[in-house]
């Protein structure tokens, strides 16, 4: 009787955290299918590192800045107030809902948009930091058969 009590606590302190988590061969092959590869001349490489750096591969990721004062959205972090969503710029023409699909399509196609501008791959400083001048850009897709 104990041990089912016991078994019944622990099983209430498990609760699911809900974050949906792909894996890094999954994303480099949604990328790559939904035509990242050497886009803007930015590699495969490049856009998987910056998935890592920017959501750990967690496309529904939301994250609140409150000292920036921006949220940013999905496996990208694409900033809210300048890319998506009801309040700000949306350049992206789109929802910042849109960008939490594990399907990637929105979360794609809007980082085409932000890519396309004077900044490059540089308008997300991690991928400035982490990636851009890295000689190990390789295993980001060790293993992937692509």
């Amino acid at each position: 009787m104990k041990a089912c009590v016991v078994l019944l606590l622990l099983g209430c302190l498990v609760v699911p955290t809900g974050a949906y988590i792909l894996g890094r061969c999954t994303v480099a092959k949604k990328l790559r299918d939904g035509g990242l590869d050497y886009f803007e001349g930015y590699s495969l490489e490049n856009w998987v590192c910056l998935a890592y750096f920017e959501s750990k591969f967690n496309p529904t990721a939301i994250y609140e800045n409150t000292r920036d004062g921006h949220t940013g959205f999905g496996l990208f972090q694409i900033r809210g107030n300048e890319w998506c969503g009801d309040r700000g710029r949306n350049r992206c023409h789109m929802s910042c809902s849109a960008l939490l699909n594990p399907n990637l399509q929105k979360t794609i196609e809007c980082a085409k948009t932000i890519v396309k501008g004077k900044k490059g791959m540089g308008a997300w400083p991690s991928w400035s930091r982490y990636c851009q001048y890295s000689d190990t850009l390789a295993r980001w897709l060790d293993g992937c058969r692509l």
